[in-house]
C-alpha cells in the first residue's frame, strides 16, 4: 500500500467564506499515483471545516444564514446577556468553534481508477469561521 500527504494553505480575506477545493484535491490524487483507495481532506484549525456537498451559491447563502442562527457572532463574553464564555479568553470566535462542529472536521472519499468517487453534484469545500490568516488543510490519500 503506498500513501501521499499533501498540505493545501488557504488564507481567506473575510471572517467567513466557502471555497471548492475540489481541483486541489484531485491534483493530490494526480501526484499521488493511487488508482484504488481512500482520500482523507480535513482542516487543522479549530475554526475551519471540510465538507462534501453542491457547489451551488444559494446553498452556501443558505449555509451562512443557517449557521448564524444557530451560534450567532457576538464579540461579548457575558453569559448572561447571550456572549460566549470562551470570548473571556480575549477571543472573539466562540462561534466559529461551534460552526466548525456542526459542520464537521473531515471527509473520506472513496478513490476509483485514480478518480475521487463522487456521487452527482458532490464538490468538496474548505469552510472558514474565523478567517483572516492562514490555515492549513491536509490530504492524505492511501491505496494502490
Amino acid at each position: 500500500m503506498k500513501s501521499h500527504r499533501q498540505e493545501l494553505w488557504f488564507e481567506i480575506p473575510a471572517r467567513r467564506g466557502f471555497v471548492n477545493i475540489t481541483p486541489q484535491v484531485e491534483a493530490a490524487l494526480a501526484a499521488s499515483g493511487i488508482r484504488e483507495g481512500l482520500c482523507l481532506v480535513n482542516a487543522m484549525h479549530i475554526t475551519a471545516s471540510v465538507f462534501v456537498n453542491d457547489d451551488e451559491r444559494g446553498l452556501h447563502e443558505d449555509y451562512e444564514r443557517w449557521l448564524e442562527r444557530l451560534a450567532p457572532f457576538d464579540a461579548g463574553s457575558d453569559p448572561a446577556r447571550g456572549g460566549y464564555r470562551h470570548n473571556r479568553t480575549g477571543e472573539d470566535n466562540a462561534d466559529a468553534h461551534l460552526k466548525r462542529q456542526v459542520m464537521g472536521r473531515e471527509v473520506v472519499v472513496a478513490v476509483t481508477g485514480g478518480r475521487l468517487d463522487f456521487g452527482p453534484w458532490e464538490q468538496i469545500f474548505y469552510g472558514e469561521f474565523d478567517g483572516r490568516r492562514r490555515k492549513r488543510v491536509l490530504v492524505k490519500i492511501i491505496g494502490e
